[in-house]
C-alpha cells in the first residue's frame, strides 16, 4: 500500500502539470476564407435532421493549391461554427 500512494500522487501531479496549459477560454474565432462553407454568410439551407453538436467536414483547395480541411460544429440555432482549419500540401513529403 505504501508504494501505491506515491505512484498515485505522482500521477495526479503529472496530470495537473499537463492540464495547467489548458484553458477554458476560447481563442480567436476562425474567419471563413474562399471555399469555406460559411464564406459570404451562413448557408441558406439548414441542417434540420442533424443533431445539435454534430461535426461537419469540408475539404477544398485554396488559391495557392494547398489542401484545406475544415471542421464545423452545428449550433443550436442550426448555424455552422468554424472550429478547426488545417492547411497543408496535397501530398506531404
Amino acid at each position: 500500500m505504501k508504494a501505491v500512494l506515491p505512484a498515485l500522487f505522482s500521477g495526479a501531479l503529472f496530470a495537473g502539470v499537463l492540464l495547467s496549459g489548458c484553458s477554458s477560454a476560447e481563442g480567436p474565432a476562425l474567419e471563413p476564407i474562399p471555399g469555406s462553407i460559411t464564406y459570404g454568410g451562413q448557408p441558406r439551407t439548414k441542417l434540420t435532421k442533424s443533431p445539435v453538436g454534430s461535426a461537419v467536414y469540408n475539404q477544398f483547395y485554396n488559391e495557392t493549391g494547398q489542401r484545406v480541411e475544415e471542421t464545423y460544429i452545428l449550433q443550436p440555432d442550426r448555424s455552422l461554427k468554424l472550429v478547426r482549419r488545417v492547411v497543408g500540401p496535397d501530398f506531404p513529403d
